[in-house]
């Protein structure tokens, strides 16, 4: 998964738009505010104020007093210095609600690659806040994150506090989870896959909507198939295929989308039973799209018979679902559902399709990410075709502009294949510091013993 994708209403955008739903839905009610507390000062460990130093706010949090626990967690919610993440993963599990939610946003500013500033004055008299909200961190995507790698014990403490009694507490902690879980790759991945499954697989069955729903997307997150040839834990699948039959039309699509992201063959007939059952409309495309993501065989005549679709986006999605599949056979159903086609996005799916089946020229997708209206698409795409030949993607590094080596850097994190590194490592030279960034955090990827 990589950023919400523009253009054709699409897997990307219209999970952008439930996402939107979700916490318009499913929103709880804000702890009341607090007195604004003063921050680390100029990147000091001390506060120029109060002259609490860092090793002072890290003791704070086991003292007796909640008080004096709750204004330590703000403070190195503030500082966001990597140091205290595992001192921090204590108080996530606190004994008192405000000082779990600073706790929990707290790790998430760690790990944030942009920090959220707790506060800001404007004029001389107006302070305003900016809350750390662990959905929204959720929702801007796994890029969201910097090159820092999250500690287990952040993951356990949040995965554990995701059962906490309050549901504001749980439900941030959840989406908090989910946030920093995305970095994992390697063994560590399939470590936490396998402490993690069953009980997010449990709270799919919970009985409030909001849980219900968090636990679905955050599963599609932590076990989203990406480069993986992984099996998905029966337990995990199965509990989001029950969660086909939600009576919440939101949790509905969010359970296609995960099931797409799983790639979990067990699905399909389900899948396929309600993209029949609804024939057109949102559901029927996200039916659609999450059999097109897992691009299984049993799947090739839908596919082929949606090529004669009248809606440019069941179109778009039945060429995606063929270019997966990886059957080259399938390149002149494409071509020929292409001739005299008008529409941009249809004819970019195209454009996926030739190059994933028929070796075609990436060139008109890379040069996609330097437009807005169609960049996370091509993003998306790259990501894919950069999962079976790398190489054809690595020479982009040396691209101009500086968004697009970032851009570049980011597709060949996500694709898994550890000969990128080489490429990737140039890119931590580069002048430019988000490039920088996305190399580093690629590397973490790629190379997460590292």
């Amino acid at each position: 998964m990589l950023t919400p994708r523009a253009g054709r209403a699409g897997h990307a955008g219209r999970m952008a738009r439930l996402a939107f739903c979700l916490l318009t839905v499913f929103a709880l009610p804000a702890f009341p505010a607090r007195p604004a507390l003063p921050a680390f000062v100029g990147g000091s460990p001390v506060l120029a104020a109060a002259q609490v130093s860092f090793e002072q706010a890290v003791s704070d949090l086991s003292n007796p007093d909640a008080g004096t626990r709750l204004r330590a967690a703000t403070l190195l919610k503030a500082s966001a210095y990597p140091e205290a993440a595992i001192p921090l993963a204590k108080a996530v599990g606190d004994s008192q609600d405000e000082v779990q939610l600073e706790a929990i946003a707290a790790e998430l500013n760690i790990f944030l690659a942009t920090k959220i500033v707790p506060k800001k004055r404007v004029g001389l008299v107006i302070e305003v806040r900016n809350r750390i909200a662990a959905e929204s961190a959720f929702s801007a995507g796994p890029l969201a994150l910097g090159a820092t790698p999250v500690p287990m014990e952040v993951l356990t403490a949040l995965r554990t506090a995701s059962r906490d009694g309050n549901p504001r507490v749980g439900l941030e902690a959840l989406y908090a989870f989910g946030t920093l879980a995305s970095q994992a790759a390697g063994p560590a991945r399939r470590e936490l896959r396998q402490s993690s499954g069953p009980e997010l697989a449990a709270m799919v069955g919970a009985s409030d909507e909001a849980l219900r729903a968090g636990a679905i997307r955050v599963i599609g997150r932590v076990f989203d198939a990406g480069a993986s040839n992984d099996a998905v834990d029966m337990r995990v699948g199965d509990a989001i295929i029950t969660a086909l039959n939600d009576g919440n039309r939101l949790i509905k699509r969010a359970a296609m989308d995960t099931l797409g992201a799983m790639r979990y063959g067990r699905a399909v007939d389900g899948l396929t039973q309600l993209f029949e059952f609804y024939g057109r409309g949102e559901l029927a495309e996200a039916a659609l799209d999450a059999l097109a993501r897992t691009a299984h065989p049993a799947s090739i005549p839908l596919f082929v018979s949606q090529l004669a679709a009248k809606s440019p986006a069941m179109k778009a999605i039945a060429i995606e679902g063929l270019a997966r599949t990886g059957y080259s056979s399938q390149m002149g159903a494409i071509e020929a559902a292409l001739k005299g086609e008008r529409n941009d996005a249809v004819i970019f799916a195209g454009t996926f399709g030739s190059a994933m089946l028929a070796d075609g020229p990436v060139e008109r997708i890379t040069d996609a990410l330097s437009r807005p209206k169609s960049h996370d698409t091509s993003k998306q795409y790259l990501a894919e075709i950069a999962r079976e030949q790398v190489e054809r993607i690595t020479r982009y590094v040396q691209d101009p502009d500086p968004g697009v080596r970032a851009d570049i850097a980011d597709i060949l994190g996500f694709s898994g294949d550890v000969t990128a590194l080489p490429a990737v490592e140039l890119l931590i030279k580069d002048q430019d510091q988000q490039v920088v960034l996305a190399a580093e955090r690629a590397v973490l990827r790629l190379r997460p013993d590292r």
